[in-house]
């Protein structure tokens, strides 16, 4: 694309032209139509409307620059530096890995379980492994006078999610903390949550490109050999830290739910609930703490 000034509804036609070759069609539309409203407040609607709108040669510019990244299948949301994640908007880069719908339905089967008795106390919530402090942001806006906490090894992320809880007007204290290296959380918590690393090395070939090349190794990948480990030291903390009643939620690999379970039960964990995401997938657990 040349360098000058151009018709929206033209470049509209050739953006997603361009784009189709990697993504589908629709997809490359829904990022022609994201970069549009946060650019330069433009919706759907007002393009419709004024046909006749054009881009600057210096805005065109820009649009080829961010034009050329997604064909490197750079993600949308760092090159946007934003996401939403359950109704709220969170800053995401490349420190940090990109909130997905799946860990919105753990944070609302949290929400569900746990508004019902936050009324008679305060709650105490740690989520470990926080990265962009998607879901203890999202807890503590949703569970009124929770006292939240969340852990991270990586001091960018924990950078990341402080933003995030200011931006969404939270208060949650951060710890950058080693969870492989901890023996005691030195507190203890109604709620236990954790995303953590998961992703087997042999499933590297199922990871899109996108991801592979973009979103941080650390928060996504473990050795073939031990790819529950973090579960295991995790739940060995729970048992120490965790409140009588006290509950414990992980995100899981979809491919390790029976031996998540076995681990959860050998741990004497009770009233174990394995839950599929909305793609069929096994990919969240719950263990509670008995009395």
């Amino acid at each position: 694309m040349k360098n000058s000034s151009v018709k929206i509804r033209d470049y509209r036609t050739q953006f997603i032209q361009e784009l189709t070759p990697i993504y589908d069609a629709g997809e490359a539309e829904s990022f022609f139509y994201l970069i549009a409203e946060e650019k330069h407040q433009l919706k759907r609607i007002d393009l419709a409307l004024h046909p006749d709108l054009v881009f600057s040669e210096t805005e065109t510019v820009v649009w080829n620059s961010i034009l050329a990244q997604l064909k490197q299948e750079i993600p949308i949301q760092y090159l946007l530096g934003k996401t939403s994640f359950y109704g709220l908007d969170f800053e995401v880069n490349e420190n940090v890995l990109i909130p997905r719908p799946e860990t919105e339905e753990l944070v609302a089967w949290i929400i569900r379980n746990n508004l019902k008795i936050e009324k008679f106390k305060d709650l105490k919530i740690l989520d470990i492994g926080t990265g962009s402090g998607c879901i203890a942001v999202s807890l503590a806006k949703h569970i009124p006078n929770a006292q939240v906490f969340a852990i991270d090894v990586s001091e960018k992320a924990l950078a990341t999610a402080h933003n995030n809880a200011h931006n969404n007007a939270v208060n949650i204290t951060f710890i950058k903390q080693n969870i492989l290296e901890t023996e005691d959380l030195l507190q203890e918590f109604d709620v236990i949550v954790s995303n953590p690393p998961y992703v087997r090395n042999l499933e590297k070939e199922e990871i899109k490109k996108n991801v592979l090349d973009y979103e941080p190794h650390l928060a996504l990948f473990v050795e073939d050999n031990d790819a529950l480990i973090f579960y295991k030291k995790i739940a060995k903390l729970a048992q120490k830290n965790l409140l009588p009643n006290g509950k414990l939620y992980f995100e899981i690999n979809q491919y390790l739910g029976k031996e998540m379970v076995d681990l959860l039960e050998k741990m004497n964990f009770k009233n174990i609930e394995l839950r599929k995401d909305i793609y069929g997938n096994d990919r969240m657990i719950k263990g509670e703490i008995s009395n």
